[in-house]
């Protein structure tokens, strides 16, 4: 019978297990910015060190195509690092803003990494001013070498933020008394247990994401008909760094998996899609879970234990050991993670095919399809990378920070103002796209043309122009 302090208590219990309202538009913001920003952070990481090669080679071997490209090179990484700094800077307001619950209670100790990331960014253009405005201005050798301090605090920023994300999967470096956080120890957050493994694992999918997009734009030069040696070793270089990065990300990915089923088994049975313990653990190649029952999916028997436990017949723990009200979102989990995987082990797999009929003699820049593949691998090295980040993130929920703040408990109460937000954010980084591939389609149009540099208000006056 519903009395009604039955009644009653139904109502306190619904209204304590329903999202917050400002839930919904704060994730949707957070997911647009991060999916946006990470792109242009992965040219930060990686672009330099693929500037500083094609330069050093124009150097040594007094090549004029490679100097040529890695000024041209340059000139791209500027305006990508311009709208980087908005999105990024967007991004340490948005923490604050849409997470006061993460950032009030642990601000004090996720402080250090965010600091040092800020410092890196700024030493990285100072840098990048100098590298760029240093061409005919400064001795050859010297003028390289202003490359390494870019490529060096890109990483050291990208290290500190993925730390930050690593110590959200592996809180540490605290202690939580009465609701309140003390013996804050910044450096071991900074240097946490999984921050080397998932910063490798990032880097890594930094290059692939960097290379593959690079070489797919001489890859498309060459479909049009330009198949000279400026549009051949654009290609090549880029394309060299993507490969290593495709054919080593396997590995790191699976070093990073290790004891993930101790660590945030949900997670791990999430990515299996496991549903139920099973000894061995089969692998599941696409399915969803539908009211409790997997469906449409593949078994390979053996494989999932052998792959995600080491193991012939170790289970992969099943989302039935692990309560309800913890479970992830188990299929979007899924997908995400096996589109990852099942995207690097195709370009894994090309390139191993490039490279090996190439010490065969056979080039593979003469054969279109491989072009058609080339121009199409950099959007799906952008999809990888994105899916990857879904299953990591998507993967840990409920918790923002795992196993001690959920992730309703970190979201602000203003929810309208969320919405208004969301919307506004949208304008402007389609504002941004579209006026850097605006800016990025002149500049290739000029230079198609022939123009050898792109004027600047700020550079010096030949000496020919003040005699006239």
């Amino acid at each position: 019978m519903l009395t009604p302090d039955v009644v009653t208590a139904a109502l306190v219990h619904l209204a304590t297990e329903a999202e917050p309202a400002g839930l919904m538009p704060a994730r949707q913001q957070m997911a647009l910015s991060l999916g946006w920003h990470i792109i242009l952070a992965c040219f930060g990481v990686a672009f330099p060190a693929m500037i500083f090669v094609m330069h050093l080679r124009g150097i040594r071997r007094n090549d004029p195509v490679a100097l040529g490209l890695a000024q041209r090179w340059a000139k791209v990484s500027a305006v990508l690092f311009a709208i980087g700094a908005v999105s990024g800077t967007v991004l340490s307001f948005e923490m604050g803003v849409l997470w006061p619950g993460l950032m009030g209670t642990y601000g004090d100790v996720l402080g250090l990494p965010f600091a040092f990331e800020g410092l890196a960014f700024f030493l990285e253009a100072i840098f990048l001013g100098i590298y760029l405005y240093g061409w005919g201005r400064m001795p050859p050798k010297r003028h390289v070498l202003m490359v390494l301090p870019m490529a060096i605090t890109g990483v050291i920023g990208a290290y500190c933020v993925l730390a930050v994300n690593a110590w959200m999967n592996a809180p540490t470096g605290f202690s939580l008394v009465g609701g309140e956080v003390t013996d804050v120890q910044p450096w071991a957050v900074l240097f946490n247990q999984q921050a080397f493994l998932q910063f490798a694992h990032m880097w890594v999918g930094a290059y692939m994401l960097a290379g593959f997009c690079v070489a797919g734009v001489y890859a498309v030069g060459m479909l049009r008909g330009r198949r000279d040696a400026h549009h051949r070793l654009g290609f090549i270089v880029p394309f060299a760094f993507a490969s290593i990065a495709a054919v080593t990300q396997p590995f790191v990915g699976h070093v990073l998996g290790f004891g993930l089923d101790e660590r945030q088994p949900a997670k791990l049975a999430a990515f299996e899609l496991a549903e139920t313990t099973e000894s061995p653990s089969p692998l599941r190649l696409g399915g969803i879970l539908v009211d409790g029952e997997v469906r449409y999916s593949i078994d390979i028997p053996v494989l999932g234990s052998l792959i995600a436990m080491n193991s012939p017949d170790k289970p992969v723990p099943g989302l039935d050991t692990i309560p309800e009200e913890d479970h992830p979102p188990v299929n979007l989990t899924h997908l995400a993670f096996q589109t990852m995987v099942g995207i690097g082990t195709l370009l894994a797999a090309a390139v191993v095919l490039f490279w090996v009929q190439r010490r065969r003699g056979r080039d593979l820049l003469q054969r279109r399809w491989f072009l058609r593949f080339a121009a199409v691998a950099g959007p799906l090295a952008v999809i990888a990378l994105e899916s990857g980040w879904i299953a990591t993130e998507v993967g840990r929920q409920p918790w923002i920070v795992y196993g001690v703040m959920r992730t309703p408990e970190a979201v602000g109460d203003y929810t309208a103002s969320l919405w208004w937000l969301l919307g506004i954010t949208f304008v402007v980084y389609t504002a941004m796209t579209v006026g850097a591939v605006v800016v990025l389609r002149s500049m290739a149009r000029r230079w198609r043309e022939g123009a050898v540099d792109l004027p600047s208000p700020y550079a010096p006056v030949p000496a020919a122009e003040e005699e006239r």
